[in-house]
Formats: structure tokens, C-alpha cells, sequence
């Protein structure tokens, strides 16, 4: 008898389950699901004017998120702090003082100021807007205690100069806020 020499083996047939469809596309559509649920969760809006800070696992990340929709990476892999860089106005409480010539008064002031370095100013301070605050008190208390009377009510130009560079010197290079 005649033996081919290619053999051909007997074709197994494959079985299928009638639900396996389903069951692989249910699976797939599943995946694709979470996947979008990830994707959405990560996007952030930063508003026209503000910027964010990104702590990815505590650690800053040195880019500033500008502007725009910003991807982050979600469930607590990145977190992001928005700051406002728009001109704060803040009013400083009144402040009891004496004047150089032994005379009480009661001032009050109003400081603007604004963040350049959002960075610094989420990092290298806890709350920089109380922190102005505190800072402005204790310099008008301190400007109030060398200046005279007549200075105070004659020459308010130079004293708000004054307390300008003395509020802006802590704030501006360590804290990333200048004082307008």
C-alpha cells in the first residue's frame, strides 16, 4: 500500500460555550470601563487665575501646572493644591501703639498682596495669607513705636514705604508673596 509522507492529523473541534461571547465581551467592556473611570478621576481643571501644585507621594513636583485641563495621577499617587494668584486685599486689625513722643493712637491699614512663587508659598509656609496677616500687625505695631506724631499724620507716604519693604523682606523670598 501507499503511505503519504506528509501526515495529516484528525482536526479537533473546538467547543464552544454559547454565553462565552458574551461572558469575553462583558470582560472587555469591564476593562474599558475602569479604565475611562481612571482617566476621568486624574483630570483637573486650574482656572485662569490660579496654578497648581503637584505632590506626587509628598514630594513636590518643580513644574506648575498653568492654566487649562492638567492630568494628575489619582487615588493618591499625586495630589494637587490650586493657588490663587490674584491681588488679595486684607485689612489689618486696628493697632494700639505709642508713638517716639508718648502719644497713644489707634492705626489700622489694608496690605495687598499677591503670590509669584506658588511653590514657596505652599511649601515653606503653612498658611501664607495668615501669615502675612501676622506679619503686617507686628510691623505696624513696630513703625507706629519709631515714628512721631506729626510723621505718622504728615509724611504717610514714606511711613506705608516703610512698612512695605518691612512686611515684603520676610515675605517675598522665603514665602514666594509679594506685597503690592
Amino acid at each position: 500500500p501507499y503511505t503519504p509522507l506528509l501526515r495529516v492529523a484528525p482536526r479537533r473541534q473546538r467547543i464552544y460555550s454559547p454565553h462565552m461571547a458574551a461572558i469575553v465581551l462583558g470582560v472587555l467592556g469591564l476593562a474599558m470601563l475602569v479604565l475611562i473611570v481612571i482617566a476621568f478621576t486624574g483630570v483637573r481643571v486650574v482656572q485662569q487665575y490660579e496654578e497648581g501644585v503637584v505632590f506626587r507621594l509628598g514630594k513636590v513636583k518643580r513644574t506648575v501646572r498653568t492654566p487649562g485641563l492638567t492630568r494628575i495621577i489619582p487615588f493618591g499617587i499625586d495630589r494637587m493644591v490650586k493657588v490663587n494668584k490674584q491681588i488679595v486685599t486684607m485689612p489689618v486689625p486696628a493697632q494700639d501703639g505709642i508713638t517716639k513722643d508718648n502719644v497713644s493712637v489707634r492705626v489700622d491699614a489694608v496690605v495687598y498682596f499677591r503670590v509669584i512663587d506658588p511653590i514657596k508659598a505652599i511649601v515653606n509656609v503653612q498658611n501664607y495669607s495668615y501669615a502675612v496677616s501676622q506679619v503686617a500687625q507686628t510691623s505696624l505695631r513696630s513703625v507706629i513705636g519709631r515714628s512721631d506724631m506729626d510723621q505718622l499724620l504728615s509724611n504717610r507716604e514714606e511711613v506705608n514705604a516703610e512698612l512695605r519693604s518691612i512686611i515684603d523682606e520676610p515675605t517675598e523670598g522665603p514665602w514666594g508673596v509679594k506685597i503690592e
